[in-house]
């Protein structure tokens, strides 16, 4: 069962919300820019974790490399009071690889192959998206970089992978992780196995 080690505090967020996002487009390795609600949610994750962390001091900073993660994570530290370049990046905490429909939305995704798109929707833990990944893939980076997290650290990352990581930190099933919200300006906050929401 996955879990945060003894003593380890995490806070992972989302990134704000992107103009594909906006648009409910597949949004996975190529990258739209925020908007203006997405900048607000920036500044809220910001304002919920100065409230819960104050200068942060002992945490460290990691987000996905994409640019909306990173762009999200200099406006969350800008609003801590802090340097908004003081973080790493980490390409375990990328958004799943949605292939070919990088950029569709679900009626031109599933236009390509319906039948295809059809048992992908009922099985995303093992169906992979054509040329990209399948939430199995995204499970194991996630674990893998989970499970080497050595001390109190703040993350933004990506819908699915968040979503994925809550889902295995709650012992869910696929079918159960995939119908998980994915929330953008929220934190939430994991101790051991219990995850918290912060609004």
């Amino acid at each position: 069962m996955l879990r945060v080690r003894p003593g380890v505090t995490l806070y992972f967020a989302r990134h704000g919300q992107t103009q594909a996002n906006s648009e409910k487009r597949f949004s996975g390795y190529r990258d739209t820019p925020l908007t203006g609600l997405g900048l607000q949610q920036a500044r809220m994750i910001g304002d919920i974790l100065k409230r819960e962390l104050g200068d942060a001091a002992g945490y460290g900073f990691v987000c996905s490399p994409l640019a909306r993660a990173v762009t999200t994570m200099q406006i969350v530290r800008r609003v801590m009071g802090l340097a908004p370049d003081g973080f790493a990046t980490d390409k375990r905490l990328e958004e799943i690889n949605l292939g070919d429909w990088d950029q569709l939305t679900d009626d031109e995704a599933r236009a390509l192959d319906p039948a295809y798109f059809d048992r992908r929707s009922a099985d995303k833990w093992n169906m992979r998206v054509p040329g990209g990944e399948n939430y199995a893939e995204v499970a194991a980076r996630v674990t893998d970089w989970l499970d080497g997290l050595g001390g109190n650290t703040v993350a933004i990352s990506h819908g699915a992978t968040t979503r994925i990581l809550r889902g295995l930190l709650a012992g869910l099933d696929a079918a159960a992780m995939s119908a998980l919200d994915e929330p953008q300006g929220v934190v939430f906050r994991v101790r051991g196995r219990e995850v918290v929401r912060l609004d």
